[in-house]
């Protein structure tokens, strides 16, 4: 039972702190905005439901006495004055304790921007902030920088790239192989460049159509013939006349043969 009620103590007192933190919330009031300028942004920034605002200043007591903004002046406590303007977008609003006419202690800052109010941070939280961040990388190198340090007694320290290195691909071919990405449907801009592409292509090299005459048979199209097809036409050719001229030759030397000795003979004298 101890142990719970400390446990919801505890709950209660990061809520309650997480509550308080004025670094971590914004408001603004809608019906405002349309309409801000630097002659009305402290009556917005005095609305009742904005968290920012300290009842007890010295512009609440302006405003229920209907005083003159100039009063503040000759009053001493916390007060709220406009700091910096840039109109229609942004408004730096301060918070300060008055001591006297000369002397202030500002103790915060606050901007509206397009009409929604934060609180600047204080130096002490962006230090904060940038050293933790720092930090958190430096010590992420470090255990990268780790992970590829070897060592063994006889060689001693070194470092290895190669099995990290190939660990890396072989778990992103499992993600791929496990999670294929659906097909994704091209865009208008990509098609009409595709499109464009392949109306150089057909400028370049246009096809070639064959129109026939009436009542004629439609003529076969004469494509362009590569040297290799030509030579390999021209081969067959000449081997389709290669037995021709042999049985020829063949043939006369029969006839030759059948002939009489006297033929012969005047046949080789004519020659």
């Amino acid at each position: 039972m101890v142990r719970s009620m400390m446990a919801t103590n505890n709950n209660g007192s990061q809520a309650s702190a997480s509550k308080e933190n004025p670094l971590s919330i914004s408001w603004h009031d809608s019906a405002w905005i349309p309409m801000l300028s630097p002659a009305n942004v402290l009556d917005y920034f005095s609305e009742r439901t904005n968290p920012f605002y300290d009842k007890s200043c010295n512009n609440e007591i302006i405003k229920m006495q209907r005083l003159s903004p100039e009063q503040l002046n000759n009053m001493t406590g916390v007060e709220y004055i406009l700091l910096h303007a840039q109109e229609p977008i942004l408004y730096v609003v301060r918070k300060q304790h008055r001591h006297s006419q000369q002397q202030v202690t500002p103790l915060a800052d606050y901007y509206i921007i397009a009409g929604v109010v934060y609180q600047a941070p204080d130096l002490y939280s962006v230090l904060n902030s940038r050293l933790l961040t720092s930090l958190h990388n430096i010590q992420s190198a470090f255990d990268e920088a780790l992970s590829y340090s070897r060592y063994h007694p006889s060689k001693g320290y070194w470092w290895e790239f190669k099995d990290k290195e190939d660990k890396k691909r072989e778990d992103k071919s499992k993600s791929q192989g496990s999670k294929k990405k659906p097909e994704e449907m091209s865009s208008a801009f990509q098609r009409q460049r595709v499109d464009m592409l392949l109306g150089e292509l057909a400028d370049k090299f246009p096809p070639k159509f064959a129109q026939p005459k009436r009542g004629d048979q439609p003529v076969p199209v004469e494509e362009d013939k590569k040297p290799g097809e030509q030579a390999a036409q021209v081969k067959e050719e000449k081997s389709e006349d290669g037995p021709n001229q042999n049985h020829s030759s063949s043939g006369s030397r029969s006839n030759q043969s059948m002939q009489p000795p006297e033929k012969r003979m005047k046949l080789s004298k004519q020659s």
